[in-house]
């Protein structure tokens, strides 16, 4: 029967789609040369409370896949479904965004003005389809994840034969040992990587260069995803406990990004000055994440059919992630050649509002379509039983999402 259905994934998954929508909006905007400063400000002021997207994407993937396989795994089979659900997508819109860029290029439909290396460096290296970079990298972590899962595993059997006080200490003290050494890892990123690059040779250079496509990069987030897994009823007390240091840090975190990034840009705001590399931004994106979760735990009984929609973004999200740059395009297609002097703010928030109505309705259109799951991941599923609230069966749309990095 499957194990049981933990609501609050899904819809956090769907607040994590939202945030990375708003990011790439925003990105789309907040660089034009015609932008006035106050809504420079602004923008940057709703990038920063959108921090924790892609990173919650890689905790959800983690805990996803940690919670419905912590028992004999069959690698290959496991592998064949992560390609089918999400590498083939991964190949076919990759095609489809190389196709889009260049088929308002007159020179493309001549004879041999077809540039087929630059579709090759998209499946390496995506930037038409720019969100695609995440899948490139949560694929390694599939790869890698029968190991992981051995680990898990032993590491979960030796924690529970501990009594509880114990158990709960060891849990944290795996935690804190391994915040403290991703914090030196994203240091090291985001002050020395940048000139390690310059100084060694092929083909380390072009992996430190790239290393934001490396899951070892955020293995704090599949340490946090597994540590979620192991104890649902814990993580949850913990999330609720949480819920009023996480608001504080998040709110000093998020005066400190905002300043950061205006005191280090020049005439036009750098946003990549809040990476998710770097040990500040790290820190107000655990702040966000474990607030938002507390807050979805608070909101159980309360507010239904919020959290009912939020449960159809997240179930819908894969595709809309898939589909999201793509609609963009479309509607840069007729915002770029305007002038918007003064009205960067209001057209990032329609983009956004009109972004996702639009990419969530092509996921769920495509997912009644024959052949789904080689387009977005999943075709039609059969209505649930049951308690929808405080259960999950986890689907084959893994958790995905894409950001500035």
């Amino acid at each position: 029967m499957g194990k049981p259905r933990i609501e609050e994934w899904t819809q956090l998954r769907s607040l994590a789609f939202l945030a990375i929508v708003m990011q790439h909006s925003i990105a789309e905007y907040i660089y034009r040369a015609d932008i006035e400063p106050a809504d420079s400000t602004m923008l940057t002021m709703m990038y920063h409370r959108t921090r924790f997207g892609t990173p919650t994407f890689v905790f959800l993937s983690a805990v996803l896949m940690f919670y419905n396989y912590d028992g004999k795994l069959n690698y290959f089979a496991f592998i064949r479904k992560r390609l089918e659900t999400v590498f083939v997508p991964f190949l076919f819109w990759t095609i489809v965004y190389w196709l889009y860029v260049r088929a308002f290029t007159p020179s493309f439909w001549q004879k041999g003005g077809q540039d087929w290396g630059s579709l090759l460096r998209e499946l390496v290296q995506p930037q038409t389809g720019y969100q695609l970079w995440f899948i490139l990298m949560i694929i390694q972590f599939y790869i890698c994840f029968p190991l992981l899962a051995a680990l898990y595993r032993g590491a979960k059997n030796k924690i529970n034969l501990l009594d509880e006080g114990r158990r709960t200490g060891s849990v944290l003290a795996v935690l804190a040992f391994a915040g403290a050494c991703y914090i030196i890892l994203l240091y090291l990123s985001y002050y020395r990587m940048g000139y390690w690059a310059g100084r060694i040779g092929s083909p380390w250079a072009a992996l430190v260069t790239h290393r934001s496509y490396s899951f070892l990069m955020y293995g704090f987030y599949f340490v946090l995803g597994a540590a979620c897994a192991a104890n649902i009823g814990n993580w949850r007390a913990w999330c609720t406990k949480l819920l009023p240091w996480c608001g504080m840090v998040f709110l000093g975190m998020y005066i400190r990004l905002g300043y950061d990034v205006l005191r280090g840009s020049g005439e036009t705001v750098n946003l990549n000055i809040s990476t998710y590399l770097k040990p500040s931004t790290f820190i107000i994106i655990m702040a966000q994440m474990l607030l938002l979760y507390g807050l979805l735990l608070l909101l159980r009984e309360r507010n239904q059919a919020f959290l009912r929609l939020l449960s159809w973004i997240g179930t819908y999200s894969f595709g809309g992630y898939l589909a999201h740059a793509l609609v963009i395009y479309v509607i840069a297609y007729f915002t770029r050649p305007l002038n918007l002097a003064g009205s960067h703010l209001p057209f990032a928030l329609l983009t956004f509002a009109l972004t996702v109505l639009a990419s969530l309705g092509i996921s769920y259109a495509l997912s009644r379509m024959p052949g789904a799951r080689w387009i977005v991941g999943a075709g039609r599923r059969k209505p649930l039983r049951g308690n929808k609230v405080n259960d999950y069966r986890g689907d084959s749309r893994t958790v995905f999402g894409a950001g500035n990095r």
